[in-house]
């Protein structure tokens, strides 16, 4: 019997399914936040949180709503979509379906430098520390990939991931020998380090917003570039694609998003790793739609965990990085057992 093969989806209809997915998931995403907002471990209840929020006020309650649970809610996006879409660049870039900030030392590189900033000069401001953070990641960037190239046949996954977890636990010594002698930085540091959306001061949020809203756009405007890397050096250089300038645009996205979410939310994990892998069951490999999903979901998912985190348990909250490794990891697991990989 003579099977006849299947016709492709006209590019039209395909264009505005995702369009229509993209407009639902801001739709939830938009409700996420309405939750996270209203919902809380303190007293201030959901419908009293909406009236304090336009009503304004100066008591304890508005305070609550204004300075923390609206610039925590804003963070939460910020950070997911960070975080997603840098994971995606990254696993593009070095084509290993395991890259992501915390696997390529990336998070540990910008929390080196953060702490390395507050022991040694004092700094507690977003302001302050963010240059620190950036220069961390680009760092841990730079030492990952001359230890995972081979010379004369660039890098290969394996060697790379291997370079990454050597510099992250390289790093992550360096990070503990400063807090070892400066009890002082430990305190300020052990918030900071568990990964959280809460923040001592909400101006960090504010200040941490435009350089995540540019590292967006320059990873965005990527998407057609990164199509081109992804088939190969010479696919790649046959259809006219500038690799070289892809790959340092590239990078230099990833270390601004990491190093701003780093710098105002610490080290989240499985965001940037599982979040593209499960989208492009999806997407399919179109950097051009996978990107903006992984702005738009992974923030869904992160104020998600967000929420859970604050009412799982009767008195206290445990923080979103904690939720995102319990819902991420299994999640990982599952994805990496039904389908290749290595597949990008």
């Amino acid at each position: 019997m003579i099977e006849t093969p299947a016709r492709e989806v006209p590019v039209r209809p395909r264009a505005r399914r995702h369009a229509v997915i993209l407009a639902a998931g801001l739709v939830a995403l938009l409700v996420t936040a309405v939750l996270s907002i209203g919902i809380g471990s303190g007293d201030v209840g959901f419908g009293e949180a909406w009236h304090l929020l336009f009503a304004g006020g100066s008591g304890y309650d508005a305070t609550l709503v204004h300075s923390m649970r609206v610039p925590r809610t804003i963070l939460g996006i910020a950070a997911g979509a960070a975080l997603a879409v840098s994971g995606a660049l990254m696993q593009t870039l070095t084509r290993n379906p395991l890259a992501d900030p915390g696997v390529f030392g990336v998070n540990a590189g910008a929390s080196a430098m953060v702490v390395m900033s507050i022991s040694l000069f004092g700094l507690s401001g977003f302001t302050g520390y963010v240059w620190f953070g950036f220069l961390g990641a680009a760092f841990a960037s730079i030492v990952t990939f001359a230890l995972g190239a081979r010379s004369g046949a660039g890098s290969s996954p394996m060697r790379l991931a291997l370079a990454g977890t050597a510099v992250s636990a390289a790093l992550t010594a360096f990070t503990n020998a400063f807090l070892y002698f400066d009890s002082a930085s430990f305190a300020q540091y052990r918030t900071w380090i568990v990964g959280s959306l809460t923040v001592p001061n909400a101006d960090i949020v504010w200040q941490s917003v435009p350089f995540v809203v540019l590292g967006l756009v320059l990873a965005l405007g990527l998407g057609g570039a990164l199509n081109a890397l992804a088939l190969g050096e010479d696919a790649g250089t046959a259809l006219g694609s500038r690799l070289a300038r892809t790959r340092l645009l590239g990078g230099i996205a990833v270390v601004i998003l990491c190093g701003a979410t780093t710098a105002a939310a610490g080290p989240i994990a499985f965001v940037g790793l599982t979040v593209p892998h499960l989208l492009r069951s999806f997407t399919g490999p179109d950097h051009r739609v996978l990107l903006p999903y992984c702005a738009v979901f992974a923030p869904l998912l992160v104020l998600l965990a967000d929420i859970l985190g604050r009412v799982v348990l009767p008195h206290g909250e445990i923080q979103v990085a904690i939720m995102t490794a319990v819902l991420g990891g299994p999640v990982f697991v599952l994805i990496a057992r039904r389908k290749r990989l290595a597949e990008l």
